[in-house]
């Protein structure tokens, strides 16, 4: 199938093709004619499987069809970063279009507010924006015309939910009109997303495309460690092989820039991304690291959703996610459009159950390397033990002071070592 078997205008074709778009992938072959035809839609759609482009390009086909342009559409999206990438996907694709869209999101100043808003007021054919920032703009003084809204795209409001946006979203759609489509894109579909659909959507068509199964370009592998061997362990993945732009998921902020500090050491280009950062510095890191001009970022699970970078070749889990899906975004910001990354996980003793938990979801084992020799003893891969002895004789400096119980010291390799990488 070709983008040219959906009619589209020539225009946006030639924007399409202009971005280096060839052929539609999975979801987009499934959720464009629904959306040309004017259906509720609920997709069920991980990041990297081309789901912005399921929505933009029928809302786009169906505004420049239009002959009187208004306000014609809302996505709300949980985070900043992924509100500006969505921006910049409708320039690119709009480019021969003249549509007009704004972004709307916090983590600006006063003037920025204001400038936002004013834009809201005097016009755009589409509006991208954060719950937060959009619900303050409805309920300030001076009125903003939501009456000739057309089309409303929650995307990834599995997320928004998780960050505590259910309330917002439900307060947002009384501003809008009832005469209109409305699209739900997850990347995993709870019961609280259900029934989040059963509330805004009238009877939706439903697309369940590829549910929490990695990228099948994606190696993935993960090695048994205690957490005094760790940052030796990253520092030698990072130094061992040349790379041209990494991921590094930590579990807190304050992890991120103890990270951060100690591999600055090393003389890595690397920058720290975390919430305590301004929203110009945060945009001057994802800018620099875009344009490959910093190798290394480290975050939290913050970048597993908002982050839209080609050419990403390993993603290193410093600490396993708390939660499996968190695993599958992860290790999606690589192997995106087809192409091959690595995907590292590091798991201590505590971590162990819920990496088997992901394993589970996923439907394989990821095979567990061996520790290099110059790190010692590795612990064993044992998820059915509920308790773990702390490996805590084990120094800095690689000592040991006794053989710890329940690790053997004449084999780290895991039981699952004979997997296949995925």
């Amino acid at each position: 199938m070709n983008f040219t078997d959906f009619n589209f205008d020539q225009r946006l074709l030639d924007g399409l093709y202009s971005m280096g778009y060839d052929k539609p992938t999975p979801i987009q072959e499934l959720a464009i004619p629904l959306i040309v035809e004017n259906k509720d839609l609920i997709a069920c759609a991980q990041t990297g499987t081309g789901k912005t482009a399921a929505y933009l390009l029928p809302i786009l086909s169906k505004i420049v069809q239009t002959e009187t342009r208004n306000l014609n559409t809302l996505i709300i999206a949980p985070t900043r970063e992924l509100a500006q990438q969505i921006d910049q996907q409708v320039e690119g694709f709009a480019y021969f279009l003249g549509i007009s869209s704004i972004s709307i999101y916090g983590g600006t100043d006063g003037a920025a507010f204001d400038q936002q808003k004013k834009a809201m007021r005097e016009g755009a054919d589409i509006i991208i924006a954060t719950p937060g920032r959009l619900l303050a703009m409805l309920t300030s003084a001076g009125k903003v015309d939501m009456s000739t809204l057309k089309h409303l795209v929650l995307d990834e409001a599995d997320r928004m939910l998780d960050m505590g946006f259910n309330d917002d979203i439900m307060r947002i759609i009384n501003y809008l009109p009832t005469d209109r489509q409305t699209v739900l894109f997850s990347a995993t579909m709870p019961p609280k997303i259900r029934t989040l659909a059963n509330k805004i959507l009238k009877n939706p068509e439903q697309i369940n495309i590829a549910l929490s199964k990695p990228a099948a370009g994606i190696l993935q592998q993960a090695f048994m460690v205690y957490d005094a061997q760790k940052i030796a362990l990253v520092k030698h993945i990072l130094t061992e092989k040349e790379h041209n732009s990494v991921i590094i998921f930590a579990g807190t902020k304050e992890k991120v820039k103890e990270l951060n500090k100690e591999l600055q050491r090393s003389k890595l280009s690397i920058k720290a991304f975390h919430s305590d950062l301004e929203q110009s510095e945060r945009e001057d890191i994802m800018r620099a690291f875009k344009n490959k001009e910093v190798q290394i970022l480290i975050g939290t699970d913050i970048l597993s959703r908002g982050i839209d970078v080609d050419g990403i070749s390993l993603v290193i889990n410093f600490d396993v996610p708390p939660d499996p899906e968190d695993y599958i975004h992860r290790i999606g910001r690589t192997a995106r459009a087809e192409s091959t990354g690595t995907a590292i996980t590091f798991i201590n003793q505590k971590d162990q159950r819920r990496f088997f938990s992901i394993e589970n979801l996923i439907g394989a084992e990821v095979p567990k390397l061996p520790l290099p020799t110059f790190l010692g003893e590795a612990p064993l891969y044992q998820p059915e033990v509920k308790e773990h002895r702390p490996f805590n004789d084990f120094k800095k400096n690689n000592g040991f002071k006794k053989k710890p119980k329940g690790v053997n010291h004449h084999t780290n390799h895991p039981t699952t070592h004979h997997s296949k990488p995925q």
